[in-house]
């Protein structure tokens, strides 16, 4: 074995490399074999080499208020087909569950007039826009791209750890990732049949398009972002570039009778397909916030007439709270009457009064999250956490019940991951993106596996210092399930072009978080 693992341990959690010490899994034997003659210190270089590229190309994130290089783990994680069988066929069910809940509680509510979900879960959610009420968007679509986070527990099961159909972002790392590992293991990738990556810009335009108003015989499509300002503009300008379509600021369109257009230099063009990079709430400031001026006044009077389509919809935050989340199973059933392929992370709901009990007792046993958090932030891992940030949370708890879920703690799946010269196992989850077309939810062969880049860190966002991996999925080859790590006692529980016809164009890429 190669001097760069001589050192590796094994964490108390499953690893996707090695069964055991000195045992590697069938998948990953060629990445081993190419990573055998490689000195470690060339490895090192290589993955300098590689952030140095990134920053020219502008592939960044910020962290700490200053931009670094996008991350990028030199080991892939990989995925055999079977695997990814099971994976694409669970995301494809929860989005379709999720967009079944969406048109229900916009519309006539029978989940909570049957007592499947309860009516404060909706009443009181932040993300519930009454505006967005009876709306029917065309298709049906109101999740045209969705990202399912996923981790695989102690036994190497995946489960579901949240749901992000609002604004899911992450998709151009898993372009750029895989374009910078084919240039530093090219002859891997035909020894491995990985399936590409590279057809996501296609599939996005095609249901955007199908998105259109009923009746557009040429719909338009745009990308709204707020501006190069922010974090993940790099994303919004290479998804617009892959699609051959217009990256856009809420000064760019104009709504007049309740149409959207957008401004030229050769006058104004109709957009029939907004494709929005921002939230709900700078969206339109004549319907949400006022001080907004990023958005664009009128565009949700259009999308109300049916004259544009947002996507993704407006009022989706509903689907994307964390309380919501534990619901998702009952609502597979309810909707589709099938049994969820994917299950959730065992969860508490502090809402309800016997429950809340629970999870005050147990709290230093608990990973509490707010239900409303994004990016790791407010997480409270009970086992690892000082007596008195478990005491500050107990009381936001019970002065907020239902402001927080709590889940048992889930020792994340680890993959060898480089830290200086060496190879140390490092938690890993998933985040496969799905397109969803109103005929078919079609999910990207991998998505974006994030790496917690601290020894023993459970959370793996890169807005708390995580990096990532390059997520391979095999055309071909059987699933291995040896005997899983034991985990011990656990609760019950840019700037643009002029084209031809007077639109703008994105020629360079931006920053991304």
């Amino acid at each position: 074995m190669a001097d760069i693992f001589d050192a590796y341990a094994l964490a108390d959690a499953w690893d996707e490399m090695f069964v055991r010490p000195g045992e590697v899994r069938t998948a990953y034997e060629p990445v081993l074999a190419a990573l055998q003659p490689i000195a470690p210190s060339e490895l090192r270089f290589r993955a300098d080499q590689m952030a140095r590229s990134f920053t020219d190309r502008g592939v960044t994130y910020a962290f700490a208020g200053e931009e670094r290089p996008w991350p990028l783990d030199l080991v892939p994680r990989i995925l055999d087909a079977l695997e990814w069988d099971l994976i694409q066929r669970g995301v494809g069910q929860r989005v379709r569950a999720l967009e079944a809940y969406l048109a229900d509680a916009y519309g006539p509510c029978r989940a909570f007039e049957d007592g499947v979900v309860p009516w404060r879960l909706l009443l009181n959610s932040p993300h519930f826009h009454r505006v967005t009420h009876g709306i029917e968007p065309p298709g049906g679509v109101r999740i045209h791209v969705a990202g399912i986070d996923l981790v695989r527990d102690e036994a190497g099961d995946f489960r579901v750890l949240e749901d992000n159909v609002r604004v899911p972002s992450g998709v151009s790392y898993v372009i750029e990732n895989r374009r910078a590992m084919t240039r530093i293991f090219p002859s891997l990738f035909a020894e491995q049949h990985v399936l590409p990556v590279d057809g996501y810009g296609h599939r996005l335009l095609a249901a955007l398009r199908a998105a259109a108003p009923d009746g557009t015989a040429d719909p338009r499509v745009v990308v709204l972002t707020p501006g190069p300002n922010n974090a993940a503009y790099f994303e919004h300008a290479l998804l617009a570039r892959l699609m051959g379509v217009q990256l856009v600021e809420g000064h760019d369109l104009l709504c007049r009778n309740n149409r959207v257009w957008m401004r030229t230099t050769r006058g104004e063009v109709p957009v029939h397909v907004v494709y929005r990079r921002l939230d709900d709430d700078f969206l339109d400031p004549l319907h949400f916030r006022p001080d907004s001026v990023i958005g664009c006044p009128g565009i949700m009077s259009a999308a109300m007439a049916g004259n544009v389509t947002l996507a993704n919809a407006v009022g989706n935050g509903i689907a994307d709270d964390k309380l919501l989340y534990t619901y998702v199973p009952d609502l597979i059933r309810y909707y589709l009457s099938e049994e969820p392929v994917l299950p959730n992370v065992e969860s508490y709901r502090p809402d309800e009064p016997e429950q809340l009990e629970a999870v005050l007792d147990l709290i230093e046993q608990l990973v509490v999250k707010p239900v409303d958090g994004a990016g790791g932030q407010g997480i409270v891992i009970g086992p690892k956490a000082d007596p008195d940030t478990l005491e500050r949370t107990r009381k936001a708890v019970i002065a907020n019940p239902r402001g927080f879920i709590a889940q048992r703690p889930v020792a994340l799946s680890t993959s060898p991951t480089l830290a200086g010269e060496r190879m140390a196992p490092r938690h890993i989850d998933l985040r496969p993106f799905a397109v969803h077309d109103g005929n078919d939810v079609w999910v990207l062969p991998g998505g974006l596996t994030r790496v917690a880049l601290q020894e023993g860190n459970l959370i793996v966002n890169s807005s708390q210092g995580g990096g990532s991996k390059d997520t391979w999925v095999l055309a071909e080859g059987p699933a291995e399930r040896p005997a899983s790590v034991g985990s011990g006692d656990l609760p019950e529980v840019a700037p643009r072009q002029l084209g031809p016809d007077g639109t703008t164009t994105v020629v360079q890429e931006g920053a991304q978080q």
